[in-house]
């Protein structure tokens, strides 16, 4: 029979503390629901952006021969 598996505890992206990685843990990787919607509220409020790379998003904003 198999042993049973210890819960891996990896560190909250939010607050740092410790946070069980596991489908007990309603908020992973976070390790409570107000870590997970502070970060949901920086990303809303963009305090968080992806680095822009230069690629046009639409084909009409990138300069295109005439």
């Amino acid at each position: 029979m198999a042993e049973p598996v210890e819960p891996r505890i990896v560190r909250c992206p939010a607050c740092g503390g410790d946070s069980v990685y596991a489908p007990s843990n309603r908020w992973r990787p976070f390790c409570s629901e107000r870590c997970k919607q502070g970060d949901l509220g920086a990303w809303a409020s963009e305090q968080y952006a992806l680095p822009d790379k230069g690629t046009p998003v639409n084909d009409w904003d990138a300069e295109s021969p005439r």
